[in-house]
């Protein structure tokens, strides 16, 4: 695997390396010595797989409060996603910012997220899955998130949104919360 650095500080593009013959190609997707060698937490405890059928679907801004953080591997096995993560680490030099990767079956990129950032993804054609290890089990207590369309981050999310939760609709804005984001 070849591992990149994001514009923001800890996070990852994890770029697979095919070997390939006549029937294919073989490659890892997770290997926890190569990981360890970055520096990255490859203590994964679960893993989730999201289906989207509609073109435009917004999922996100997530994250798990403290003390139930979590970094988590993203991938596309189906179609294309925007993924964006925004670090909400107070004491971080990138504090706030965002950055937007485009994940594809295609390209087969994966995204390592680290804990400390709200996570979100749109599809950008019909019928995508996207499948994600995490570090952490999801403990609902602890789940919060940012509001998609929240100005202080200004994200420009490539398509209109077509469909996204309730809850993730209405995410209070940062400039609404009392409490650090993380």
């Amino acid at each position: 695997m070849k591992f990149t650095e994001t514009n923001l500080k800890d996070a990852y593009l994890v770029d697979l390396e095919p070997r390939g013959d006549e029937r294919g190609f073989f490659a890892r997707t997770m290997c926890c010595d190569e990981f360890d060698e970055v520096g990255l937490d490859s203590n994964f405890v679960q893993q989730n797989t999201s289906f989207s059928a509609q073109r435009g679907t917004l999922r996100g801004l997530h994250f798990q409060k403290q003390p139930h953080g979590e970094d988590k591997l993203v991938r596309c096995l189906k179609g294309a996603i925007v993924d964006v993560i925004v670090d909400i680490r107070k004491d971080s030099s990138t504090y706030l910012q965002h950055q937007m990767f485009e994940l594809t079956s295609s390209n087969r990129l994966q995204l390592y997220v680290p804990k400390g950032f709200a996570h979100s993804f749109m599809t950008l054609e019909d019928d995508v899955e996207v499948s994600y290890l995490v570090t952490a089990r999801y403990s609902p207590a602890s789940e919060d998130g940012l509001r998609f369309d929240d100005e202080e981050i200004g994200i420009k999310w490539p398509l209109p949104v077509t469909v996204m939760s309730d809850k993730d609709a209405n995410w209070p804005l940062i400039q609404a919360r009392s409490e650090p984001l993380y």
